[in-house]
């Protein structure tokens, strides 16, 4: 620690005010919002401004075998941007700039720290929409979506992250740059580097710059539509038929009964409290009103007690703050797993007995339209409560994956679900992965201990 704060004098002089060395300044940027606990000292931390600030900090880190670890708007849930003990913080906040909208090619050129929403208000001023679309896409940034491979509302339409990314530039562990993907829209010129660096958490190189594609805006007003049920696997079971159906929904999202509640608690927004699960969708297109009566159709033939059609998209909007209200709540021990959408109500239903077999609370959220499920858990705020609920926590992950699922379906691995890895991974495919990561960063100074 100390021939390392000795010699930071170097990186100071190169990066002048972008370097925080104050211990008041750089505490603030040492955790982010996962419930991982950081309890050391970071060395310092880099407000970097450009691809150059980058390259300088990461080379600077490995000559020295400094730990690093990489921040875009701190949002994320698994401990992927908390800090190292003695080690540096690269700061992507500053680098903002949406640099470019193309209608013509449908694309845009954007900094890492785009706030995601602001993308997609951007692009939508020309007709246009960015379609990846987390819950939080008013705070999270394009490139921590890019680093984690970040889900949300709409992926039952459009997919993940990883589909909407053209072309990236990527600082790596010895502050090298690499320019990886096309503009084009058919690019199969070497190995698909733009999708190994999509999803790495931070572990194979910083990215700095990202051309993305962007979607043409549907024609008409969306509709927004609820259902309620008395039971979670009802609710559950008439997912998988809308999914399975010839409908086409953007956005279907389950909250089981405890979230509603949160939810009206901690922000009031008129929903009706059921009895077991409320789900909420929107469709979109010149066919959104039909589309959405198809699907009401659907939920009252599989058991909704009630469906009908909002007179806005405050229920959807509503749904983007179950996090917040959950946590509010002291619901604060989460998962995020995906199952086959045909095992959604296996897993609603394993999860209620679970919960009562731990005789713990446990909320339920899901991107029902593509199986991803997010559990929060209450306990205590003790050693033994926190361990109570990890012991839930994991045996949801378990469920998962004995239904054919996986451990995270869109917040990714970093720290808090890094023990988890050999559950679904085996032995070849974990060895193959950490000699990626060796290739790319043999000193393993890149978020060492995490993702992989």
């Amino acid at each position: 620690m100390d021939s390392n704060a000795a010699d930071i004098s170097d990186l100071k002089h190169q990066l002048k005010e972008r370097l925080l060395t104050a211990r008041s300044a750089v505490s603030s940027f040492e955790n982010d919002a996962s419930r991982a606990v950081f309890t050391g000292s970071a060395l310092a931390v880099v407000l970097a401004e450009s691809a150059s600030d980058v390259s300088v900090a990461l080379a600077w880190a490995n000559s020295r075998n400094i730990p690093v670890s990489i921040r875009g708007a701190g949002t994320g849930l698994v401990g992927g941007a908390t800090a190292f003990d003695s080690g540096l913080i690269v700061s992507l906040e500053r680098m903002n700039a949406i640099i470019e909208i193309s209608p013509g090619d449908r694309l845009a050129t954007v900094q890492p720290g785009v706030i995601t929403a602001d993308l997609d208000e951007e692009a939508q001023a020309h007709g246009l929409f960015f379609p990846p679309d987390p819950a939080s896409a008013r705070t999270c940034t394009v490139g921590g979506n890019i680093a984690t491979n970040a889900g949300g509302l709409r992926c039952v339409a459009h997919g993940v992250t990883s589909d909407w990314v053209a072309a990236l530039t990527v600082v790596l562990a010895d502050g090298r740059i690499l320019r990886t993907g096309a503009r084009t829209r058919k690019n199969v010129v070497g190995y698909d580097l733009t999708r190994l660096f999509v999803g790495s958490e931070g572990t194979l190189g910083v990215i700095v710059e990202a051309v993305v594609r962007l979607e043409s805006l549907p024609v008409g007003t969306p509709v927004t539509f609820w259902a309620e049920f008395d039971e979670l696997a009802a609710a559950g079971a008439a997912v998988t038929r809308i999914v399975g159906s010839q409908t086409k929904p953007e956005v279907l999202e389950l909250m089981d009964a405890l979230t509603v509640r949160a939810i009206e608690e901690a922000f009031p927004s008129g929903m009706r409290i059921p009895r077991g699960a409320l789900l909420v969708g929107q469709t979109v297109g010149r066919d959104a009103a039909e589309t959405a009566q198809a699907i009401l159709e659907l939920c009252r033939a599989h058991g909704a007690t009630a469906a009908a059609v909002a007179v806005d998209d405050a229920l959807v909007e509503a749904r983007r703050m179950s996090n917040p209200a959950l946590t509010a709540r002291g619901l604060k021990i989460a998962c995020d797993v995906g199952v086959p959408v045909s095992r959604l109500a296996q897993m609603f239903t394993g999860v209620a007995a679970l919960a009562e077999r731990h005789a713990l609370e446990v909320a339920s959220v899901a991107h029902a339209g593509d199986g991803n499920l997010h559990c929060k858990v209450a306990a205590p705020d003790t050693p033994a409560g926190i361990a109570a609920a990890d012991m839930l926590i994991d045996d949801i992950t378990r469920l998962a994956l004995s239904l054919e699922g996986t451990i995270t379906g869109e917040h990714g691995i970093g720290q808090v679900k890094h023990h988890e890895l050999p559950w679904q991974l085996d032995e070849v495919a974990i060895d193959v992965q950490r000699s990626i990561k060796l290739a790319l960063d043999p000193r393993g100074t890149l978020s060492p201990g995490r993702a992989v």
